[in-house]
């Protein structure tokens, strides 16, 4: 059987280089901690203190057990908004942060919840919390108000008891993040180079025979390999399993012609994310019409979207004029046009006119601010579907593509 020849189209062959500036993860650090820092000001609050360990490494630079972390609260971090960072690590972890010129303190955090304590959580928790309310009286200026951005019901009426004040500290962690430093915007590039070499190994991988998840590991072997952390997620499927969107990677075996489509969700060197979705066709079976029309749709969706995100525009006026699909593909259309990133998947979430009012929020496109334009397009009475990604600067002029991986030619 004849091989078909697969050919590809590159946006910008400039972009796909590796940068050639290194990222001053010292002045990283310090700038966004200023940045949070800011943020506390305008509410008025004595400090935060950050359990999320994205918020932690936003704030410190630091990380430890960061998946681990996730879902056991072991690391926590006050920030006072005028006066020390005190980070709380792990037993025995104080020595990691040592050099990173955010952290002013390293303690041993007090555990309490109950996976550690059992029966003690009354106790620990107790101590845990005179700890904290300490430190928000001796840097608070008189202020006991204190922006936390996640706590267990026990912490919580335990430091009511002490007369601190807790606000919600995720917006202002949100809030800081918004704009990219010029450092945090070489790190999101190196973490796109990562992210775009593994998906040339599943490229070169992706062969009929080879199951989802064996097709999906490349992508995790490149990502630790170059010095990545962890994925976020695992969307990868193929054939009929493509649509509905969101399902993960399992065993079944692909097949010559099927659809594969894929999101990255990775999170790469320096902590940062990249975000980015492509569809392939496995083998070497010309593609169907359905397929075409359904690659086309995507491709044209992401690509007219990519241009509304300009300075100045409002995420409603986005909402307003973003390119819907056809009508076939309407019911299974994304709910947002995009969604900011960075650390992670980050605020804001910018959505579709349909689901504007009842879920999204408005805003302001700023220069420096990164987003991920997506679509997925697939028929709600079967068939295959297209995901499609991209990962976007916004800039003084208009939006500059971050991700640059190639286009398969012969489904546009």
């Amino acid at each position: 059987m004849p091989t078909t020849t697969k050919r590809f189209i590159m946006d910008d062959p400039e972009r796909s280089r590796f940068p050639g500036t290194k990222v001053d993860a010292h002045r990283m650090h310090l700038a966004r901690l200023e940045r949070l820092r800011a943020e506390l000001r305008k509410l008025g609050c004595a400090g935060g203190l950050f359990y999320d360990p994205i918020n932690i490494r936003y704030a410190t630079g630091t990380s430890n057990m960061q998946v681990y972390s996730l879902h056991n609260p072991c690391r926590y971090v006050f920030v006072a908004t005028d006066g020390p960072v005190v980070l709380f690590d792990f037993k025995g972890c104080a020595h990691l942060s040592r050099d990173y010129p955010a952290v002013d303190e390293a303690r041993t955090a007090i555990p309490w919840y109950h996976f550690v304590t059992g029966t003690r959580v009354d106790e620990k928790v107790r101590l845990w919390a005179s700890e904290i309310a300490d430190l928000v009286r001796l840097h608070g200026r008189g202020d006991l108000r204190l922006a936390v951005d996640r706590l267990d019901p026990p912490g919580l009426r335990a430091l009511e008891e002490l007369g601190v004040r807790v606000v919600d500290g995720q917006a202002p962690a949100n809030y800081a993040k918004v704009i990219k430093t010029e450092d945090e915007i070489v790190a999101i590039r190196e973490a796109i180079h990562v992210c775009e070499e593994g998906m040339r190994r599943m490229d070169m991988a992706r062969e009929p025979g080879i199951t989802e998840m064996a097709l999906w590991a490349h992508l995790h072997e490149a990502n630790i390999e170059l010095g990545g952390e962890w994925i976020e997620t695992r969307l990868l499927n193929s054939g009929p399993r493509t649509n509905p969107w969101y399902q993960e990677a399992s065993a079944r075996v692909i097949q010559n012609g099927d659809m594969i489509a894929f999101d990255s969700d990775l999170i790469g060197p320096h902590g940062y994310s990249a975000d980015i979705s492509r569809s392939w066709i496995a083998g070497d079976r010309r593609p169907s019409d359905d397929q075409r029309r359904l690659y086309e749709a995507a491709y044209r969706q992401v690509h007219a979207n990519i241009e509304l995100f300009r300075p100045g525009m409002t995420y409603r006026e986005i909402a307003e004029y973003a390119g819907v699909l056809p009508s076939r593909y309407f019911e299974r259309q994304n709910a947002c046009v995009a969604h900011g990133i960075g650390l992670c998947n980050e605020y804001p979430l910018v959505m579709h006119k349909r689901t504007f009012e009842g879920g999204g929020h408005d805003g302001v496109v700023e220069e420096n601010m990164v987003f991920c334009v997506e679509s997925f397009v697939g028929d709600p009475y079967g068939g295959e579907g297209v995901k499609l990604e991209e990962q976007i600067l916004v800039t003084a002029h208009g939006p500059v593509k971050l991700s640059s991986y190639k286009y398969e030619e012969q489904l546009l």
